[in-house]
C-alpha cells in the first residue's frame, strides 16, 4: 500500500505549467511540522516535494499562496535521472491526488503561470479576498487548527 496524508504550509507560491500535451502540472514544497521538539526546544519541519496534475494542479495554483495551510493526499513516487556529468539524481516526491484548502493565503505574485514553458497560456490571476492572513514565518500548526483536523 502506498498512501500519504500530509498537512503543512506551502513554502512559496505554486506555479502552474501547461505541458506540450495540454496537461497542467504544479510542484510545490510543503513544510510539515514534526510532533516533537529538538534539543533547543524548537519544533522542526520536514520540507516535502509535492506534485499535482490536472484540475487539482489548476486549483492549487489558483487558490494557494506562500504560507497556505493545506492537506495533501496521494502517494510517494521515486524517480532518477542522469546529469550531463554522468552523476545520478534520485528524487522522492508526493504525487497529490487530492488537496484540501484549510487556510489559504494571498499569492505574493499575480503570475499564475510559468513563462518558461513553450506552450503556456497567459491569463489574469483572479482577485483574492482582502481578509486573507499575512504569511507567517512560523510553520507550527496552531492548536485550534489541529483540533479541527482529522489528520496531522
Amino acid at each position: 500500500m502506498n498512501q500519504v496524508a500530509l498537512v503543512g504550509r506551502i513554502t512559496k507560491d505554486p506555479v502552474l505549467r501547461r505541458l506540450s500535451e495540454g496537461r497542467f502540472q504544479t510542484s510545490f514544497i510543503l513544510a510539515v511540522n514534526r510532533k516533537f521538539k529538538n534539543q533547543q526546544g524548537e519544533v522542526d519541519a520536514d520540507f516535502i516535494l509535492c506534485t499535482t496534475w490536472g484540475r487539482v494542479a489548476e486549483n492549487t495554483a489558483k487558490h494557494c499562496g506562500k504560507g497556505s495551510l493545506i492537506g495533501v493526499g496521494g502517494r510517494i513516487q521515486s524517480r532518477t535521472y542522469e546529469r550531463e556529468d554522468k552523476s545520478r539524481v534520485f528524487i522522492t516526491e508526493v504525487i497529490g491526488d487530492e488537496v484540501r484548502f484549510l487556510a489559504t493565503k494571498r499569492r505574493t505574485s499575480d503570475d499564475l503561470y510559468d513563462d518558461t514553458e513553450a506552450n503556456v497560456h497567459s491569463a489574469d490571476s483572479p482577485g483574492r479576498d482582502e481578509e486573507q492572513e499575512n504569511v507567517s514565518a512560523n510553520f507550527q500548526l496552531p492548536q485550534e487548527e489541529k483540533d479541527g483536523l482529522p489528520i496531522y
